[in-house]
């Protein structure tokens, strides 16, 4: 029998984008899920479950894919800040809040989840630093996408 440590396969995140327009399409963006796969090259499909739920299937340069439900907890257009809870392939919280910033917009994204995919929990060990670059490398590219993506909108 093996005995899990509770911090096993946890992982928490943040990430600042700039972008170079107002605070409220920014927040428009980001909470408009069915338009992720249009500006975000690492979300394969996104289909809506319920009013609050939508199901997202992502992949990036590691050869997996995560498939997960997320949960709308908040939505606050006033205050721009939002939050879901995860589940299916990771399990957690993500939560973004949009600041108006030198000329334009920061979103702030905050993470913390715990992996379930069987595969991932069993390579977390050797594998953590290559899932956090795999990570770095997603954020980088939805920041570019959802930049072209206002840009153009």
């Amino acid at each position: 029998m093996v005995l899990e440590n509770k911090r096993d396969a946890e992982y928490s995140f943040r990430s600042d984008w700039w972008l170079p327009t107002v605070p409220g399409r920014v927040f428009d963006a980001i909470v408009d899920l069915e338009s992720y796969p249009r500006w975000w090259p690492d979300v394969q499909a996104v289909s809506q479950v319920d009013d609050d739920t939508a199901r997202i299937v992502c992949r990036s340069r590691l050869p997996y894919r995560i498939v997960i439900a997320m949960h709308r907890e908040q939505q606050d257009a006033t205050g721009l800040r939002v939050r879901v809870r995860l589940s299916g392939d990771l399990d957690g919280v993500l939560a973004g809040a949009i600041h108006a910033e030198r000329g334009g917009a920061r979103l702030e994204i905050t993470q913390h989840v715990q992996v379930r995919k069987p595969l991932l929990r069993r390579l977390d060990a050797v594998a953590r630093p290559f899932f956090r670059a795999n990570h770095a490398w997603m954020m980088r590219r939805g920041h570019h996408g959802l930049a072209g993506y206002l840009a153009g909108t």
